[in-house]
């Protein structure tokens, strides 16, 4: 599916600073929106619905499945979590640059339906790390955060398909990293076709 505006998928283990990330180069740039995903968990902190996430529960979420309404689901954590199809297909036709937070399986699914989608995955600096991260959010149960940083495991060995790989050890050299990726793809020449398309019209170059 090609469309004008561009579409960046980020994903990252729990506890790598992903939403964080997100939210830096939101503030940063105003060109980009992101998209809101709904889940099954529960708000965890300060989360509100509409901001973090839209919350639904088991039979609302598999009704949304059953009518189409995702781009992409899938089950993370023992939870499900799943991206709007109507919301992303309007935005990027109308040129506007998205970016998704999401596991590492919905951004492979999002990549078959998107041929130009980026995919960026945020790698912790080192295990250790990471456990330390995980332990000083204070959210998780001692059992939940030894699940996460299994599943950590699996989810770094998935960072070979994505297109960029960035390493968060320190977070403005991480934003910096981020915030370069998403103005190189805008200037690549398949995108600026996409998304200037009178301009190469009238240069003769389509």
């Amino acid at each position: 599916m090609e469309t004008p505006g561009n579409l960046f998928c980020v994903a990252a283990p729990s506890g790598t600073g992903k939403s964080s990330l997100v939210k830096a180069l939101l503030e940063l740039d105003s060109h980009l929106a992101v998209s809101i995903s709904h889940t099954t968990r529960a708000p965890r902190g300060q989360e509100q619905p509409g901001r973090e996430y839209w919350f639904v529960d088991e039979a609302e979420f598999a009704a949304m499945v059953e009518r189409g309404e995702f781009f992409e689901h899938a089950q993370v954590h023992g939870h499900h979590y799943g991206t709007s199809r109507k919301a992303i297909e309007a935005r990027l036709a109308q040129g506007e640059d998205m970016v998704l937070e999401i596991d590492w399986q919905g951004a492979l699914q999002i990549k078959q339906l998107f041929g130009h989608a980026v995919l960026i995955f945020i790698l912790p600096p080192s295990w250790d790390e990471l456990s330390q991260r995980l332990n000083r959010r204070g959210e998780d149960r001692p059992e939940v955060i030894a699940q996460r940083l299994a599943n950590a495991r699996t989810e770094v060995a998935q960072a070979r398909h994505f297109d960029f790989v960035i390493i968060n050890s320190l977070f403005e050299t991480a934003l910096f990293d981020l915030k370069t990726v998403v103005h190189s793809q805008r200037l690549k020449y398949a995108a600026q076709q996409r998304n200037r398309s009178q301009v190469f019209a009238a240069l003769g170059l389509i």
